[in-house]
């Protein structure tokens, strides 16, 4: 069960997208914004009038807070205060945490309830502008994607360099970076459950229905995105402590790589072409490439300390791969950038800031003292070729576990007429 309705792009003009988004350090692919319903029109005869009035209400505070903040909140500041009339990332985000256990009243051990209300969404990713279904399910999923895309919308902001006190160069402080670690476990937390516990309740019929903001290999390349970027956290804070070794450098430098590289096999067959989507496909591809620069370098450095010719060849070969991979992955950001919406680079801060200068000179440097190793001028194919193998570690960062609320107290109050309105409407599904 489960009425479907997608409503071309071209019909409307619900679905506002920017033309710039300013400076981005975590991609969000835009937000999905939840269109105003009347549950009492499909539940006010079905449940107590007092349960309908919070429901209604609930969502209604969403569709407001969500209307009045996406066309901002995916450009470029950092708000603090909540505004007259508008909100923070973080009082949408409480809203949506209050609406979950009362929504989750109609779905509860398969109430036909589930199927009484058409819930519609605006999609970003996707060529539908919206899509509506009768199914409760699909608005519990729709709640989780929207709650874990502000989640990385703060971490952007908490990861966009900001003048120091000293006023000597942009910095995010490690207190930002730290929240921000945290805050991608919580993200690819809400992502996980809705790929591993709410997906499944939606038939084979209605998951092929689903916009592609919501499919599957979008909602597990997010996850894999937040786990990537966290890496990417830890690996800048492992570069600046004098604690940490080349090994513990190498080995989170080769866990991102897979993180990007699971992140784009799991969506470099959708039909991502819509705004929004090319540029989701096109900020993969550029961390993954910068990645692979990161993790050769590692590798290369290790490579080095052996005290055999072969070591060395295999070192200088590393170096030149993520010497290549860096060139490329500054190609892969300027098309991240130029593809609509706008986007800019931040000032380099972190792990490339320090790799982007760290990786040609080594480079350069290997070659030229084990010049005698090579007879002739390598091509860049011949380069990537020839690269030794990564070393391959088993992932460490996982989603933080995020399990469905329990239900609000509100059912509880008004079980007994509920309760017997949806048996009622069971029984009649039996005749």
């Amino acid at each position: 069960m489960g009425c479907l309705v997608s409503t071309p792009a071209d019909s409307g003009g619900n679905r506002r997208r920017p033309g710039n988004i300013g400076e981005v350090s975590v991609f969000v692919p835009g937000f999905r914004i939840p269109k105003p319903l009347d549950f009492s029109q499909s539940l006010g005869d079905h449940l107590p009038k007092s349960l309908v009035e919070r429901l209604s209400a609930l969502r209604t505070r969403i569709v407001v807070m969500a209307g009045h903040e996406a066309p901002t909140i995916t450009r470029t500041r950092r708000k603090t205060a909540t505004q007259h009339g508008g909100s923070t990332l973080a009082d949408l985000i409480q809203a949506l945490e209050d609406y979950l256990p009362v929504l989750l009243g109609l779905v509860k051990d398969g109430s036909p309830l589930q199927h009484m209300v058409q819930f519609v969404w605006v999609n970003q990713e996707d060529d539908a502008e919206e899509t509506a279904m009768s199914n409760a399910w699909y608005e519990v999923l729709s709640v989780l994607h929207l709650m874990a895309m502000l989640l990385l919308s703060q971490a952007n902001l908490l990861l966009l360099p900001r003048t120091s006190s000293d006023g000597y160069q942009p910095k995010v402080s490690e207190e930002s970076r730290r929240a921000s670690i945290d805050i991608f476990l919580k993200a690819a937390g809400y992502l996980d459950c809705a790929v591993k516990h709410v997906l499944p309740q939606l038939s084979s019929e209605l998951r092929r229905s689903l916009p592609v903001d919501l499919a599957e290999g979008v909602l597990r390349a997010l996850c894999l995105q937040a786990l990537g970027q966290g890496v990417d956290i830890q690996l800048g804070m492992a570069i600046d402590s004098t604690k940490a070794t080349l090994a513990v450098k190498r080995r989170l430098a080769c866990e991102m790589v897979k993180y990007w590289q699971q992140a784009q096999d799991n969506i470099m067959n959708l039909p991502l072409t819509n705004g929004w989507g090319e540029k989701h496909k096109l900020f993969v591809k550029w961390k993954y490439v910068e990645a692979k620069a990161t993790a050769y370098y590692y590798h290369g450095l290790i490579l080095d300390e052996g005290n055999t010719e072969k070591s060395h060849g295999m070192a200088v070969a590393a170096l030149q791969a993520a010497d290549e991979y860096l060139k490329e992955s500054k190609r892969a950001c300027e098309a991240f950038n130029m593809a609509l919406p706008l986007s800019r680079n931040p000032p380099l801060w972190g792990t490339m800031k320090y790799l982007s200068e760290k990786i040609p000179r080594d480079t350069s440097s290997k070659v030229r003292i084990n010049r005698d190793l090579y007879s002739h001028e390598r091509g860049v194919i011949e380069i990537m070729e020839t690269a030794p193998q990564l070393p391959d570690f088993a992932l460490a960062l996982k989603p933080d576990e995020y399990q469905l609320p329990p239900l609000d107290p509100s059912w509880n109050d008004n079980i007994t007429k509920g309760q017997n309105v949806i048996n009622q409407l069971k029984n009649n599904d039996r005749k």
